[in-house]
């Protein structure tokens, strides 16, 4: 079975609730029983500093036996709730909370006595203390948390401090320090489990209702969410299946609604794009279809004889000049499909940029004398030399003097300015014709477009020439840039790179061709 996003979350936000008070129960209870113990122990070790000030030196002196020292030793023992040991400096174990003379006990004491634990430890004790472990130090104060070598039956606090006196030296006058053995205290962890216990409850209850909160809240986030997401997901799909008119409906200004956003965009492009491979496949079959139609109806009309042998020449040409657009139309299809897929391949060198307008303007000059058309040279650039690949400029050159040419009317003017902008040649090439409304300015560098509305009498573009040079154009890493206005003509302008050559042009307007007024 498949999971939703919200169930992954839902269970990610459990694990890491559950994960996160784990280890703040864990943390809490370590710290809190250490803590417990450690105080346990120090009241502990002052307990056993009180009896062993008060009861040992009186045994000691032999002011009392050593049953009356374990009587002394219950007293305190059920004050404390522990058991209490007196193991002397050989290790010996004297005396202890759980010995006691039964006929020096009331009834009353026995009965107390009789129901605690410690006297069934008294059975099990070893005369001495090394018999539990041989390395046990009587010396030093310290404590530790465990069944103490299997004597009880639960794990207890169990404090040493040492017993020391103070003797008087007659001979020398002064008081000495005596080890006179130690002190042990067992007591229970009960009061230490019984405060965890209080604190676990303590704990649970407000982490319980912290994750109650954290799922209420993640409940009303993935509101906010987790159905956008889902909204998403649906608009994509029918988006997948060609529907690119659904709306996410999502109006928020976070990330989500910018994604909404972007998708309601990318519909919108491709439902364009859809209508782009239309037009694209209308457009090529009705370049292809036309000269072929030619080209079948005269060589028809040459075989079946409706076209006399003295007139077959005229028409012979005609199949030449379609059979030319076709292979024109074709390779430059070729030379596109190139150009975006593999990029092209740039064989760059240093030239004069002036020498290639010249060139290439020698081969418009019957053009513009047919169509009355002055095209003007205005150089404003010192340095004209350019590094690029010039076979592909001179292409560029041509493909926009051609298209400004077919729509510029009879009588009018082209001009062709270059100007430095910093390391770059900027070059604009302008005409006076009819002009383009922004819709059409955004359409002219897609294959096959061609503005027919506003093309006249001239039809024999391929509607490939500003595809092919913005490409070469942006394979130069370079920029190209259209700016018209309707009645007012347009205006083309890309930059070069110039090479670091230190010849120069002086500053010069031109007139390359002039048609006979």
């Amino acid at each position: 079975m498949q999971r939703s996003v919200l169930d992954r979350i839902y269970l990610a936000f459990l694990v890491i609730l559950i994960v996160s008070f784990g280890f703040l129960i864990f943390f809490i209870s370590y710290f809190t029983r250490r803590s417990l113990i450690l105080e346990k122990r120090t009241t502990l070790s002052n307990e056993a500093t009180l009896i062993s000030s008060q009861v040992i030196p009186s045994y000691m002196n032999g002011a009392i036996s050593t049953k009356d020292l374990a009587s002394y030793f219950n007293v305190y023992a059920r004050t404390l709730k522990s058991d209490i040991w007196y193991v002397d400096e050989d290790g010996d174990i004297i005396a202890t909370s759980g010995y006691f003379d039964d006929s020096n006990t009331s009834s009353e004491n026995k009965q107390a006595t009789s129901d605690r634990p410690d006297v069934a430890v008294m059975k099990k004790l070893p005369k001495s203390i090394y018999e539990l472990d041989e390395k046990y130090s009587i010396h030093d104060n310290s404590y530790e948390v465990s069944d103490f070598y299997g004597i009880y039956s639960e794990k207890v606090v169990t404090v040493n401090t040492p017993v020391i006196m103070s003797v008087y030296n007659a001979s020398e006058d002064e008081y000495l320090d005596v080890n006179c053995g130690t002190l042990i205290i067992h007591s229970t962890t009960e009061d230490i489990n019984s405060m965890m216990k209080r604190i676990y409850s303590i704990t649970f209850i407000p982490c319980l209702v912290i994750i109650v909160i954290a799922f209420a809240l993640l409940q009303i986030i993935s509101h906010k969410v987790i159905r956008p997401i889902k909204r998403l997901a649906e608009v994509a799909d029918a988006y997948s299946k060609g529907d690119f008119d659904a709306e996410t409906g999502i109006n928020s200004s976070d990330e989500i609604g910018q994604l909404a956003d972007s998708m309601e965009y990318m519909a919108s492009e491709l439902s364009k794009l859809e209508e782009y491979r239309h037009e694209f496949i209308s457009n090529i079959s009705h370049d292809f279809r036309s000269p072929l139609t030619s080209i079948r109806g005269y060589v028809s009309a040459i075989q079946d004889g409706t076209i006399p042998p003295e007139k077959q020449d005229r028409y012979l040409g005609i199949v030449m000049d379609e059979t030319n657009r076709l292979t024109k139309l074709t390779q430059g299809l070729l030379d596109l499909n190139r150009l975006e897929i593999y990029g092209p391949y740039l064989n760059l060198t240093d030239f004069d940029f002036i020498d290639i307008v010249k060139t290439t303007l020698n081969t418009f000059e019957i053009k513009c004398i047919d169509k009355n058309v002055a095209i003007y040279l205005n150089n404003h650039a010192e340095r004209t030399i350019v590094s690029a690949d010039k076979t592909k400029i001179q292409q560029v050159v041509y493909n926009l003097i051609d298209n400004a040419l077919k729509f510029t009317p009879e009588g009018k003017h082209i001009y062709i300015n270059i100007v430095e902008k910093g390391e770059k040649l900027q070059v604009s090439i302008k005409d006076e014709g009819i002009g383009m409304s922004e819709e059409t300015q955004k359409k002219i560098w897609t294959r096959f477009y061609k503005d027919d509305t506003s093309r006249g009498k001239d039809k024999g573009g391929t509607g490939l020439g500003l595809a092919i040079t913005k490409e070469i154009i942006k394979a130069h890493n370079e920029t190209i840039d259209v700016f018209s206005t309707e009645g007012a003509g347009s205006e083309f302008v890309f930059t070069l790179q110039k090479a670091n050559d230190e010849s120069t042009h002086s500053g010069e307007t031109q007139i390359l061709i002039q048609p006979t007024m």
